[in-house]
């Protein structure tokens, strides 16, 4: 009989379902994981201390690369913290379209999480479908920005400009034919706000296809059911938040139990877990894109009603428009002090949290009057997650570590930062 002898291997960062850039060491005793060892810092750029030599606007595309799945997330919290220390209110219209962007990024990240999830363990069509919509959730991103990921859409005191009136079509060419290109642009003829629309309309169809793949799928069950069981209390011991919490058992949304922008307004519910394992923070996350989808709705209707200002009407914190600025002095000196020297945000300090899609995304800012920020402080979801891969993985054999990984949805940008 062979002898078996404890090894100690490194899983990553070559690895594709270590996501890249966690190198992790794994002690095991023939399969089974006695020890792993999460080393960060491969992609570590300094993001907490390049803002301290920036104004505090230049910083908002910053927060586009930390998780760079979240773009429009990560900068929503930024601005809240800014907007908390100038005291300054941001136009409800403004605030809508917040919301409804939030929630199509949670949409973006659950689908990417959802499909490589899937692939990591071996389910190769997932990801396909799940990449579709992703399509059109990134059209939507680049009608309103420019660009498909790093959209620096969100501004301190509003958001850059308001929803487009019409939607980026495609065009005839040697792949796409006139007649495909006809139905391909069928929901893109009206507003932004129609595309979006059809896109609610079709999306729980699209869910109810995934979950044909996957919920009920006897290898996706055998991989996730029983792997990675986390208590509510460790949970809550270890810093949990989002659906890592929420798939243990406790409901705990920062929507709900501390409501920002209009969320009091919407009608969502918060899905919870039973069991704590790889498979109830799917079925989590699965039913969370159904209730973004709920919510979006909810915002096209009120926003489709009442027109307004996306940003305040005070210059010394945003630009004026630029027609007035090419007819104006004063205001061509407002726009060229601002994009120069930046704005002075009051001496203080200041914690502004919202509900990323992987948990609490929290920003720490300390200012001290000057015009750039003295000290930002970032709470990633993910470093505390990825914190209890030890606890989480002991026991468990050499594949179940790829399953825990995926359930994680870590992204290395805000965790190394």
């Amino acid at each position: 009989m062979a002898e078996i002898r404890n090894y100690t291997i490194n899983f990553g960062p070559q690895h594709p379902s270590a996501h890249g850039v966690l190198r992790l060491v794994l002690e095991l005793d023939g399969e089974v994981v006695e020890r792993a060892d999460p080393h960060i810092g491969l992609l570590h750029r300094g993001t907490e201390k390049l803002a301290e030599t920036r104004t505090w606007v230049q910083s908002v595309p910053y927060m586009d690369r930390l998780d760079y799945v979240s773009m429009m997330c990560n900068e929503h919290a930024y601005c809240m913290a800014i907007e908390r220390l100038l005291g300054i209110q941001v136009p409800e219209r403004a605030q809508y379209i917040r919301v409804m962007f939030d929630e199509i990024t949670r949409v973006l990240n659950h689908l990417l999480n959802i499909g490589t999830h899937a692939l990591d363990i071996g389910a190769m069509t997932m990801v396909l479908y799940t990449f579709r919509e992703r399509e059109d959730l990134m059209d939507a991103y680049e009608a309103v920005s420019g660009a498909r990921m790093h959209a620096a859409y969100y501004r301190p005191g509003g958001v850059y400009r308001d929803l487009p009136d019409r939607m980026p079509k495609y065009e005839v060419n040697k792949f796409r034919n006139a007649k495909v290109v006809k139905e391909l642009n069928a929901s893109r003829e009206g507003s932004l706000l129609d595309f979006l629309e059809d896109f609610t309309n079709r999306f729980p169809r699209y869910c109810d296809e995934y979950e044909t793949l996957l919920t009920d799928n006897r290898i996706w069950k055998q991989r996730t059911v029983g792997i990675g069981v986390v208590s509510p209390e460790q949970a809550k011991a270890w810093g949990f938040t989002g659906p890592m919490l929420r798939g243990s058992g406790v409901e705990w949304d920062l929507r709900k139990k501390q409501p920002y922008e209009v969320y009091d307004r919407m009608q969502f519910d918060i899905p919870v877990g039973v069991n704590g394992d790889c498979y109830d923070r799917y079925l989590c996350r699965m039913e969370e894109m159904r209730q973004s989808n709920r919510i979006i709705r909810q915002c096209i209707e009120w926003l489709r009603k009442n027109p307004g200002p996306v940003i305040v009407d005070n210059h010394k914190v945003a630009p004026p428009p630029r027609a007035s600025m090419k007819s104006n002095m004063e205001e061509l000196i407002h726009h060229f002090k601002l994009f120069t020297e930046g704005m002075h945000v009051p001496e203080g300090e200041v914690y502004a949290g919202i509900e990323h899609p992987k948990g609490e995304f929290g920003v720490y800012a300390v200012s001290d009057g000057a015009n750039k920020p003295y000290r930002i402080k970032l709470r990633a979801p993910g470093f505390a997650h990825l914190a209890a891969m030890d606890e989480m993985a002991r026991g468990h054999m050499i594949a179940d570590v790829v399953a825990i990984i995926g359930t994680m949805d870590v992204v290395f940008g805000e965790i190394d930062r």
